[in-house]
């Protein structure tokens, strides 16, 4: 048995959910006593592949084609390679280039597909669970079939752990160029303000516990203490307090940095969905109750007018 997981890169970079969806295929991978092969699709290649064979991966197979994600180029690839080596289940990342081709490329091998996946499990057959109604209600799809596609949400699953000398295999692909109907020119930015609240490796969130926009005063003196990124829950945004390129959540940013300080935040599960990734949950929250503690690492019931200046003066000597 194979499992397949596709890579994702964007200018010169392997996104983090490739690492993930490594570490999401060698679960189902361990679970069906299966191989894991991981394939990565343009850009630079050779050192997309280097990196890869270190996810614990039984082989890396690189297609040397383009520079940037193309559909057309992408579902010719894909399709080919699952073709040779035949695998149970292929995983995507559920981004919007995975949901681009993964459709077209399930559809051309007969494959059942499962989207925006947040677990897996393999019995007797495949059970994909997924969250719908805003992540208010979980549901579980069991695959009526030996083999299937499925998309893989970003910051649902561990990193694999390094390790493996797995051996990366070239693939040459066969791509009809006359099918090939468009082709990337370049890049421009979106309007996104200063910072990239995705890339920052700790986050001080602040949200509707701070009552009025001039105590996030601070919340900025938190995070220059502690050589941090602002972030917020909506209703901050929604005041107008921060800009939406600092909003955490489903209808804002999925971040996962190394330690996450919620700041008056209570919990709820759209904002939960965007950071429950992060290594470390640190809560400061009154009230005791509040939902934000069920996924704190470390929780602080107290009043954050207090224990927040306390801490920019205990980290900013």
């Amino acid at each position: 048995m194979t499992v397949l997981a596709v890579a994702e890169h964007r200018r010169g970079e392997l996104r983090d959910v490739s690492h993930e969806l490594a570490g999401a295929g060698r679960e189902v991978a361990e679970a069906t006593d299966s191989e894991l092969h991981l394939a990565v699709v343009g850009g630079d290649v050779e050192s997309f592949g280097e990196e890869l064979v270190r996810e614990g991966v039984d082989a890396v197979h690189t297609v040397d084609y383009g520079e940037e994600f193309n559909h057309d180029v992408y579902v010719q690839a894909v399709e080919q390679l699952a073709a040779e080596l035949d695998p149970d289940y292929l995983l995507v990342p559920h981004t919007v280039n995975g949901l681009d081709y993964a459709p077209a490329v399930a559809e051309r091998l007969g494959l059942p597909l499962v989207t925006d996946a947040v677990d897996l499990t393999v019995e007797d057959r495949l059970v994909v669970t997924r969250e719908m109604y805003g992540s208010k209600v979980e549901t579980t799809v069991e695959v009526d079939a030996d083999r299937a596609a499925v998309t893989l949400r970003p910051a649902e699953w561990p990193k694999a752990p390094k390790g493996g000398d797995a051996a990366v295999e070239p693939f040459d692909v066969s791509i009809d160029e006359s099918a090939v109907r468009s082709t990337v020119t370049g890049f421009e930015e979106a309007a996104g303000g200063d910072v990239d609240i995705a890339e920052a490796d700790v986050l001080v969130s602040v949200g509707r516990g701070i009552e009025e926009e001039d105590n996030l005063d601070i919340i900025w003196d938190l995070a220059e203490a502690l050589d941090a990124t602002v972030s917020a829950s909506r209703p901050v945004v929604d005041n107008g307090w921060l800009p939406k390129n600092r909003q955490v959540g489903q209808s804002g940013k999925v971040v996962t940095p190394d330690v996450y300080i919620a700041v008056g935040i209570s919990g709820a599960v759209q904002h939960v969905a965007g950071m429950k990734g992060a290594d470390t949950i640190i809560a400061i929250n009154k009230d005791p109750n509040a939902p934000i503690f069920d996924i704190a690492d470390y929780g602080i019931v107290d009043d954050l007018f207090d224990v927040v200046p306390a801490l920019t003066e205990e980290f900013g000597g």
